[in-house]
Formats: structure tokens, sequence, C-alpha cells
């Protein structure tokens, strides 16, 4: 998803081919042995396989298409606009720690919350307090801003809100009534956003290639 959203934001055309993971094409791996998803294969031959590698080459040589990111009706922090005309694609160290913080710990925190009969060494519950440690991290953030580094949309926010929209859908009921109120506010901006919609679109899935 993040890769997508950042492709869609830097305005890159692309042929999207969906595969299922069971019945993985040849051109697939041969291009990418290692078999993972996403694959982006330019048109000079080289492959970029993973999702985080997609979005810095997409946001740092592509022109920005901000409008992407409207919504409408949602609420926000007093003093915010819902619709940020703006984006901020600099990768600092504290976003590149947030996005790593997100992709290792909380990435494992979250696949054992999914899937607790793989990970028997502590209990689902155990697990999902271990991923609220960077869910109030995220909160805290969100207090002072309508984004995660400010009221400018960053890499950050596209690199980290499709796992925390895992998270809460692992237990909906639960999360919503969290007090983790601001981050709500912003996974809802979000998922609700033109540019996740735009990227969200099915498509059939290929079996050869």
């Amino acid at each position: 998803m993040r890769a997508r959203m950042a492709l869609k934001l830097a305005n890159v055309y692309v042929e999207i081919r969906e595969i299922s993971l069971r019945e993985k094409p040849a051109h697939m791996l041969q291009v990418s042995p290692k078999g993972t998803v996403p694959v982006l294969v330019l048109p000079d031959g080289k492959v970029i396989d993973e999702s985080l590698e997609i979005m810095q080459w997409a946001l740092k040589t592509h022109a920005l298409q901000p409008q992407g990111l409207s919504s409408q009706n949602i609420p926000a922090k007093a003093g915010h606009s819902c619709v940020n005309a703006n984006i901020h694609v600099g990768a600092g160290a504290s976003v590149l720690a947030l996005i790593a913080e997100n992709d290792g710990e909380f990435k494992r925190a979250l696949d054992a919350y999914k899937y607790p009969e793989r990970y028997p060494h502590k209990t689902q519950i155990q697990y999902r307090a271990d991923g609220e440690v960077f869910l109030q991290k995220l909160e805290n953030l969100l207090q002072e801003n309508q984004y995660l580094f400010g009221n400018t949309f960053s890499m950050a926010d596209i690199a980290i809100f499709p796992f925390v929209r895992q998270f809460a859908e692992v237990d909906a009921a639960w999360f919503e009534v969290t007090p983790y109120v601001q981050l709500r506010i912003w996974l809802r901006t979000l998922v609700e956003s033109a540019l996740f919609l735009s990227i969200m679109e099915k498509r059939p899935t290929h079996i050869n290639m």
C-alpha cells in the first residue's frame, strides 16, 4: 500500500499486476527471486523489491501531486485543515528512525498480534500491549500536529499508516475505545483520503506473466 501511495503521489505511471502469493508467476520470481511483494521493474530493467525503497525512489525523483491527499468530512484538531495541500518528503534522521521502529519492533508485534497461534510465547493481549508502545508514541506526536512531523504530510505518514491500519483492524471494537484519539483521527483521515481510495481499486490477479 505504501509503495502504491508513493507512486500515485509522485504521478508515476505503473502497470499494476496483482499476484497470488500461493501461485507466484515465473516472471516475478525471475526478476525478484525472494518472491515477496511489492516488486517494481523500471524501464531500464532495474528492480526495486522493498516498499520503502520504492517510496524513496518515487518521492525523490518525480513531481508530486499533493491534491491526492484530499478528503472530506473528517474531524480535525482545532486550527487545522483536513485537506493539506503540501507534502514534505525530506527523510531526516527523526523520520527515518520512526519508520525503522515501525518496520522493526512494531511490525514484529503486529505480526504476532494478528497471528498469535504462530507465536505461542505470549498471549495475543501481551503482543497487543507490545504494539501499543509504538501507538502511544504516534499519539504523542499527533497531540501537537495534524501529521506525524508537523502540519504537513510527510513520508513517515505514508510509510507507517498501512501498518497502523492493520493493527487497528485486528480488533476494531477495541481500537475505537482506546485513548489514542488523535491517532484514530489521523488514521481515518488517511483511510478516507482520495489518495488511499485510488490505490485500493480491485484488479484481476495474474497467474502467468
